[in-house]
């Protein structure tokens, strides 16, 4: 926003030009104007500042949606406080609700990635239209529609909203449930790997690490989510890498000095056998979100069954599995 290649810094004019100090987040333009930056995975420090216009950038993708009333406490001070937001549509809570403000306090503009293109780089284009055009996400990430519930889909976005939360409790257990790519090419899928914990009958989703990278890259993903999160066991699907898989992440962990328990589990029941009872466990408001994941609440939402599974939410699958299914099984430190 303030850096980058269409930041502010690039875009204002040499006569114009702010002065940006990043260790007090602070940016400061020759008439004396003064904007201050703040991340949206921290909505404490939106508590007490008070502004007249901001910019809220991928609102859609904000972790923790109570920093958005934080902002909107702070629009106080002016005539006529304004706020930009510009995100990709994903129907989030605060997304609908702004959309159905369209033409009484809020203006929406749209725009599609098509309208973009030509200053777009090569290799970008092909692999985002080869992955979405003619997709029903597509439709969203590429032509800018905000989508309801894919028909059909085992998950709903208001099961995952009305359970969403903003802390998790003290976990009794934790898992790392990991969906390994096959490949580490430019066309691979990604490595799912998300953070599950249980207390009692509840569920919550801590974290999502899901990343795109070589057997190495996504094993020390794996590592350092099971030491930051003081996790308790990882469970990785095994159909495509084997003990491979298990091998990666125990050499990886080996060489980073921590030790790890490991549960290989192959695939033996279809994907919608094994994705229907967790979305159940949703729809009784068995599991939480601790926060916002926009990714992998969009593979949950718009995968249907029969298409290919997606990453992020197979790993998730994996995680609830073990967790709110499989009991408490024993197991041993490696």
């Amino acid at each position: 926003m303030v850096e980058g290649e269409t930041g502010i810094l690039s875009v204002c004019p040499p006569w114009n030009r702010p002065h940006y100090e990043p260790t007090k987040r602070r940016i400061t333009w020759p008439n004396g104007a003064v904007a201050t930056t703040f991340t949206g995975d921290k909505p404490d420090q939106l508590r007490g500042p008070q502004h007249e216009k901001a910019w809220a950038d991928e609102l859609a993708a904000w972790r923790y949606p109570e920093a958005w009333d934080m902002l909107m406490l702070g629009m106080r001070v002016g005539l006529n406080p304004q706020v930009i937001a510009t995100t990709t549509p994903r129907p989030t809570k605060h997304i609908r609700d702004l959309v159905a403000r369209d033409g009484q306090d809020v203006v929406v503009t749209k725009g599609s990635t098509f309208e973009n293109i030509h200053n777009l780089a090569g290799p970008f284009k092909d692999q985002i239209l080869r992955q979405y055009e003619g997709t029903r996400l597509g439709r969203q990430e590429l032509y800018a529609e905000l989508l309801e519930d894919t028909p059909g889909a085992l998950w709903r976005r208001f099961h995952i909203e009305d359970g969403r939360v903003k802390t998790a409790p003290e976990l009794s257990r934790v898992v790392i449930g990991v969906d390994p790519a096959v490949t580490s090419s430019d066309e691979a899928n990604q490595t799912g790997i998300v953070v599950c914990g249980k207390l009692g009958d509840e569920g919550y989703v801590v974290d999502d690490r899901t990343l795109t990278g070589t057997p190495e890259q996504w094993a020390t993903a794996v590592v350092n989510a099971y030491v930051n999160h003081k996790a308790n066991l990882i469970v990785a699907e095994d159909n495509n890498g084997g003990e491979m898989v298990e091998y990666t992440v125990r050499t990886t962990a080996k060489n980073m000095g921590v030790g790890v328990s490991i549960k290989r589990i192959r695939a033996s029941r279809g994907k919608y056998t094994r994705a229907e009872p967790i979305a159940a466990l949703y729809e009784q408001g068995k599991i939480h979100h601790v926060g916002t994941y926009p990714e992998l609440e969009d593979q949950q939402c718009t995968w249907v069954p029969g298409d290919d599974s997606p990453d992020r939410m197979d790993a998730c699958v994996w995680g609830f599995t073990e967790l709110m299914l499989q009991g408490e099984p024993s197991f041993a430190w490696a």
